[in-house]
């Protein structure tokens, strides 16, 4: 058989590319131990999530005054982080972008571990969450909630789709190639691959229907996090009565998202030793992408501040007064010139975009990306329609507490279970993509 070589100069061939991207798919005594931390540290999280059912909302810092805290934050940290699917198959990939293939998986799964983990998020910030159900059975079609809700179970749906459909190929071969594996597994296999044959037919209703998918999920991913800005914005609240809330906040996801795809990009690229797929070159491109992305995301930034402080309405000088030299500027600057400015203009240096530099860079963003939700939500509420008084002293301020905390890391802790049990399970880079590809190569 014909032989390609990769821009890393190493032979590959129909079977070294079989090889290469089925081994992940093992239960490892290393991914084992990863896996009952993270198990480990799940189950002292709930501790304290059955804690805050018993004892109520009341164990958290959250009060009349901040009624919303670090779970809301949370929520629209985790929406932001799951946009990212959407911009790398969606767009990218409409436009034309071969690069993209070997990562496209990655942030699929990416996607589809932040909308899952992101309902469950909005559940912990209730104080009775056994009358969720009220939300669907007489909620009104006015609010906002109700539309986030419908947007948030229609995105999930379709990241899904649009994660199986190109993964019906790939786990028919994980059938018939892998061997050794447990019973539940192969039936598993069994059933997702729907009877596939791998015929020239079925190959272009795969493509059809990806391509369907890839057209209706941008407007989706788009209405997901402009209807979760649209939360704040539609109130007359000073800091988030905002016409501009929904291209901000989706500017910010993409920031975010194209963070956490470089880490996991790092992650999956050394612990699968896939050097030969997920190249400096592909790291290169994510990091300039990342750059791009950040500017428009300055862009929104610059506005927030700018427009209120021009017109010098009292209450918009009090709350940006807060942000730039008051209780939460220090947070503030942090999050703007060591979480934003500073980080992508490292970017722009060559060097910087290498695998490890690029990796790091992303971590500051992506944790710089999760207090800027805190920065949006939190500090806007210390300022309400009328000045606070006569309540106690603790009012006054916002303090997450120790359950808060917890239950917050365990959320985050539920997304990596969700990412760590997907890359083990189907392979992490498209193996009939990437045959697809090397085929074209060969006529070349």
């Amino acid at each position: 058989m014909a032989k390609v070589r990769n821009e890393n100069t190493v032979l590959l061939s129909e079977e070294k590319i079989e090889r290469d991207l089925l081994s992940n798919i093992n239960w490892s005594n290393k991914f084992k131990i990863w896996f009952g931390f993270l198990t480990a540290l799940l189950v002292v999280c709930l501790w304290f999530y059955v804690l805050q059912l018993r004892k109520g909302l009341g164990v958290t810092g959250m009060n009349d005054i901040v009624s919303w805290g670090i779970y809301i934050s949370n929520f629209v940290f985790f929406i932001a982080a799951a946009l990212i699917g959407m911009l790398i198959s969606s767009v990218l990939g409409m436009i034309g972008y071969t690069w993209i293939k070997p990562i496209s998986r990655i942030a699929e799964i990416i996607a589809v571990a932040f909308a899952m983990v992101a309902g469950i998020v909005i559940i912990t910030d209730m104080g009775r969450p056994d009358r969720l159900h009220h939300v669907l059975l007489y909620g009104r079609i006015q609010s906002p909630i109700i539309w986030d809700i419908s947007v948030v179970m229609t995105y999930l749906m379709l990241s899904l789709l649009l994660l199986y459909i190109p993964l019906i190929p790939d786990i028919s071969l994980c059938k018939e190639k892998l061997t050794g594996l447990p019973k539940f597994q192969k039936k598993l296999y069994k059933v997702l691959s729907l009877g596939w044959a791998g015929n020239e037919a079925q190959y272009k209703t795969i493509k059809r229907y990806f391509k369907i998918l890839l057209i209706l999920i941008i407007p989706v991913a788009l209405a997901i996090h402009t209807v979760t800005s649209w939360l704040f914005a539609m109130t007359l609240r000073t800091g988030w009565d905002s016409p501009i809330f929904g291209p901000y906040f989706v500017s910010g996801a993409f920031v975010a998202g194209c963070a956490a795809v470089l880490i996991a990009m790092y992650f999956i690229q050394k612990n699968y030793k896939l050097q030969a797929y997920i190249t400096d070159m592909h790291f290169d491109r994510m990091a300039k992408l990342l750059v791009l992305v950040s500017l428009v995301y300055v862009y929104f930034n610059i506005n927030e501040i700018l427009v209120p402080a021009y017109k010098f309405k009292p209450s918009e000088v009090k709350h940006i007064g807060n942000l730039l030299y008051g209780h939460d500027s220090l947070l503030f600057w942090l999050v703007q010139g060591g979480g934003l400015i500073v980080p992508f203009m490292l970017l722009m240096i060559p060097k910087m975009r290498k695998p490890l530099p690029a990796m790091l860079i992303s971590v500051v963003i992506l944790v710089a990306a999760w207090f800027k939700r805190y920065v949006i939500v939190v500090p806007t509420q210390l300022e309400p329609y009328l000045p606070i008084q006569n309540v106690p002293e603790s009012f006054h301020s916002y303090m997450p507490t120790l359950p808060e905390i917890a239950i917050t890391v365990g959320t985050l802790v539920m997304v990596l279970m969700i990412i760590s049990v997907l890359t083990k399970l189907f392979p992490v880079v498209p193996v009939w993509e990437m045959k697809e590809e090397l085929l074209e190569e060969q006529h070349q």
